[in-house]
């Protein structure tokens, strides 16, 4: 694994007037590099040739210059990661940069300073981790299933990784999930192997409500933590196809019965269950820095479904900056009670990363 002393050495040799944040050119990229240079900062997108064109066509959210790839695990060559390290700069992590780059890959190869805490990466990208992670925090989680055979009601089946709930699906028995799980392989959604490690979880119905923290080191303007703040910077609530499903009642067609991620919504929550939104991101913070060094930092989403009687049940953590935060450029209806100009997820991540060059403690919010 890259050393948190190797990330520490090399700031420690960088331009902290002339920092670069290098961004993959997917997922939340547009809100990424117009926050970055909303504060400032000199902005490289990682881009594959056929997105270029795209990620071009909006003038405030243009990054400064273009690193051209085939596949974005080229930035894992060595080429590549000293052009990177001679900008100055700073990767701002999202759900694509995990996802097609990979976990362990950045752990193990990846020498150029990272927004937030690698360590934190072990414990999301693995559901047992998460759930280890979540029950520890104190907070509801959902019943989960060791082997199909045990199913004994609704459940939710869902697969490792960034995928936007693709694959995912309910059954209600053993019979019925070897069925669909056949399927979903025959289709190409999911991989044999991503079904011998599927989360088999309790299916709990209820409202879905994600919100969108960021756990700040240097400014304690949120709800206080040890050694720093919770703020609550938004929230939405995921687009899926099942959704809709409604509209063609009584003959809903089977491909409506699907879960990937399409969009997202604004949302806002009855300010009573403000309360109990930031109780749990409190506790997610401090169990993180008992589970592993440095504890998380920066953005991080509670991916939640409240039911009237029983409350919050959280069925994930997401350590990083999550899509729906795209809904608010120029900020959200919470964010607005935390500071005085318009501030997206986006700009916030940049606005720490000032912060710290600025007090010279870059090394605690960058690994």
């Amino acid at each position: 694994m890259i050393e948190k002393e190797t990330i520490r050495e090399t700031l420690s040799e960088y331009d902290k007037e002339n920092i670069t944040l290098g961004i993959l050119c997917s997922h939340s990229a547009l809100q990424l590099i117009h926050g970055a240079k909303l504060e400032g900062f000199n902005t490289i997108g990682i881009c594959p040739e056929e997105r270029e064109k795209a990620y071009k066509a909006f003038p405030k959210a243009r990054a400064d210059e273009y690193m051209i790839v085939d596949q974005f695990d080229e930035i894992l060559e060595d080429d590549r990661q000293e052009e990177l390290l001679e900008k100055n700069t700073i990767i701002i992590p999202h759900g694509s940069f995990v996802e097609y780059v990979g976990a362990e890959k950045l752990l193990e190869q990846f020498r150029v300073p990272i927004f937030g805490n690698r360590n934190s990466l072990r414990w999301e990208g693995k559901r047992i981790k998460q759930r280890e992670w979540l029950k520890k925090s104190g907070v509801n989680v959902p019943k989960r299933y060791n082997d199909p055979s045990k199913i004994d009601g609704k459940v939710f089946v869902k697969f490792s990784g960034a995928k936007g709930g693709r694959g995912f699906f309910i059954a209600s028995s053993e019979e019925d999930f070897e069925e669909k799980v056949k399927k979903k392989i025959e289709k190409g959604y999911i991989t044999e192997e991503e079904a011998e490690n599927a989360t088999i979880q309790e299916f709990v119905p209820g409202i879905r409500y994600y919100p969108h923290y960021f756990h700040s080191t240097f400014d304690r303007r949120g709800a206080e933590t040890e050694g720093g703040a919770i703020e609550i910077l938004g929230m939405d609530r995921r687009v899926e196809p099942i959704d809709e499903s409604y509209r063609g009642l009584p003959n809903v067609p089977e491909e409506f019965f699907d879960y990937t991620v399409t969009g997202n919504e604004p949302l806002t929550i009855r300010e009573k269950l403000l309360v109990n939104l930031i109780d749990m991101g409190i506790d997610v913070v401090e169990t993180s820095k008992e589970l592993f060094s440095g504890g998380i930092n920066g953005p991080f989403c509670l991916e939640t479904v409240f039911h009237p009687d029983e409350g919050f049940t959280v069925f994930e953590i997401s350590g990083r900056i999550v899509a729906g935060t795209n809904l608010y450029p120029l900020g959200s209806p919470y964010s607005a009670y935390l500071f005085e100009e318009p501030m997206s997820t986006g700009r916030r991540m940049a606005r720490e990363i000032k912060d710290g060059a600025e007090a010279g403690e870059l090394e605690k919010v960058v690994y």
